[in-house]
């Protein structure tokens, strides 16, 4: 990318999809994203555009000016437990996950080489909590947060893995099959110090 995205290239990248990155615009900005790097056509039909990690970056990088108090204008993120402000729960929330997750497999199916959607695809890679909490999130487990115990995701000093902490072993066992159910490579290990049992969790990719 030599120069940045025009006013309006700008506007396609920030209205992309949060979890796929799938783009929708006019023909000629969808290829002038393409020349600059910023995102690939899907070569199966119906040859949707999407961001590419450049893309992302430059989304992720925008300020993001939003009425926290408008639903709509919120962008959906998975539950990666233990946030301050979390978002509610209920029917509407359960409809957000279950949407984002969707998607997600429809991304696998179109970005994985062999179409694949039981296997991460890139995008997971470079989302690692986000994408772990997602599965997490998606298949009922309940987060940490103000309302009680639940599963915590966080980054890790390895290139593509996760830890998942949770309240007890049973529901660490419980994550590690959803896990694993949806991709992941899960093992349980030990905090020397503190003795705490968690999962290191990686996309798998065969």
């Amino acid at each position: 990318m030599t120069r940045p995205p025009t006013a309006a290239q700008r506007r396609v990248i920030d209205a992309a999809d949060p979890v796929t990155g799938r783009l929708r615009g006019t023909e000629a900005q969808l290829a002038a994203l393409v020349r600059h790097g910023l995102a690939f056509r899907h070569p199966r039909p119906p040859h949707a555009h999407f961001l590419t990690p450049a893309g992302h970056r430059i989304r992720e990088a925008a300020p993001e000016v939003r009425e926290e108090t408008t639903a709509s204008a919120a962008v959906f993120a998975a539950r990666v437990g233990g946030e301050e402000q979390a978002p509610p729960s209920g029917p509407a929330r359960r409809r957000e996950v279950h949407s984002a997750w969707q998607g997600l497999l429809e991304l696998r199916r179109m970005t994985n080489p062999d179409g694949a959607v039981d296997r991460p695809c890139g995008w997971e890679r470079a989302h690692l909590v986000r994408a772990a909490a997602l599965a997490l999130e998606a298949a009922g487990h309940r987060p940490e947060g103000p309302d009680g115990a639940g599963y915590r995701v966080r980054a890790t000093p390895q290139p593509e893995a996760v830890a998942v902490y949770a309240p007890d072993a049973r529901t660490l066992d419980a994550c590690a099959a959803t896990l694993e159910r949806a991709g992941w490579q899960a093992g349980a290990y030990t905090e020397p110090r503190t003795r705490v049992r968690y999962l290191l969790a990686s996309p798998r990719r065969v």
